[in-house]
């Protein structure tokens, strides 16, 4: 079942097909493949890739959707490509904690950063995956030069649990009590889901 998550700011949709174009000419970006500790992939790997997330029972991606720029009426199913400006990813294999799930987003389009769409985002999917999944840990790896990231997951109650020194990466973690979920659903508001 597919489903999308729509919020005040930001519609999350399943990865489809459609948005591979896009989202491959985003990690062409040599500094958007630094901060999200990726490898530069040819078109058709990055098709091979988006089957593995869309197959993977231990994966969930959603590509963000930016609310001011979605043409129309929100259509269900629609890819919406012109509004795509970036993804919200969790994996979820830790074999020691089957309800631990890391969490990665990325905005890759400048003119929709710094609009809260990033915290929006986490929030939805850290929401989505709790209920759905049964998530209770939520961790965060990111590198040490990646400052608005760290900031980001820092405010949403995150804290550090290790550094990696060979990695230049900090690992964050945040436990989901119930008062910790009620109170993220406070701060992302209404969600409407569509299927």
């Amino acid at each position: 079942m597919s489903v999308s998550l729509e919020g005040e700011k930001v519609i999350l949709v399943p990865y489809m097909k459609e948005h591979v174009p896009k989202y491959h000419q985003w990690m062409l970006d040599p500094v958007l493949l630094e901060a999200t500790a990726s490898e530069s992939l040819t078109l058709e790997q990055e098709y091979q890739m988006h089957l593995s997330w869309t197959q993977d029972p231990h994966k969930k991606t959603f590509i963000l959707l930016d609310k001011d720029l979605v043409e129309g009426k929100f259509d269900h199913g629609d890819p919406h490509v012109e509004a795509m400006v970036g993804d919200v990813n969790i994996y979820m294999n830790d074999l020691d904690n089957p309800q631990l799930a890391e969490v990665e987003i990325m905005i890759a389009e400048p003119k929709s950063r710094g609009k809260g769409l990033a915290k929006e985002s986490v929030l939805t999917m850290m929401a989505y995956a709790v209920e759905n999944f049964g998530i209770n840990v939520f961790r965060a790896k990111i590198g040490e030069s990646n400052g608005p990231s760290l900031s980001l997951f820092q405010k949403l109650g995150f804290e550090e649990v290790s550094y990696s020194e060979i990695f230049k990466e900090v690992t964050l973690e945040l436990p989901v009590t119930k008062p910790k979920l009620e109170e993220l659903l406070q701060l992302i508001g209404s969600v409407v889901r569509h299927t």
